[in-house]
């Protein structure tokens, strides 16, 4: 495993195939990071690769980065951990937001079920 420092947080590389990304506590998410995002996660993974997003830390996203966020055809599978009630909550905004695209994702409480469900998808 290899962690690698973005602008916005961190993105630890699982498997060839599979990241897991923490985003740094009060970060406003804007297009330029979605950009560097993608960039790193197409120049780093091996498509079609799946995404553990780990919400540890609270952070927004202004509203061309929601729209644009996840939108890699690449991306297969996205498992997010949510620990609190306002992260779940951001979350299924963010969900409901972009159902038109329709992803593959699911929300979690623990990190081991969502590693678990990634497996079955990956």
């Amino acid at each position: 495993m290899k962690t690698h420092r973005l602008s916005f947080g961190e993105i630890t590389i699982l498997k060839r195939n599979l990241a897991e990304v923490i985003i740094n506590e009060g970060v406003l998410m804007d297009i330029k990071m979605v950009e560097e995002y993608h960039s790193f996660l197409l120049t780093h993974l091996e498509a079609p690769f799946s995404l553990l997003v780990n919400k540890k830390f609270a952070y927004a996203y202004t509203y061309k980065a929601q729209k644009t966020i996840a939108t890699l055809k690449e991306i297969k599978a996205m498992a997010v951990v949510v620990e609190g009630f306002n992260a779940k909550l951001s979350t299924n905004f963010l969900i409901g937001m972009n159902k038109e695209k329709k992803w593959n994702i699911k929300t979690f409480r623990l990190r081991t079920e969502a590693m678990i469900w990634l497996e079955n998808h990956v």
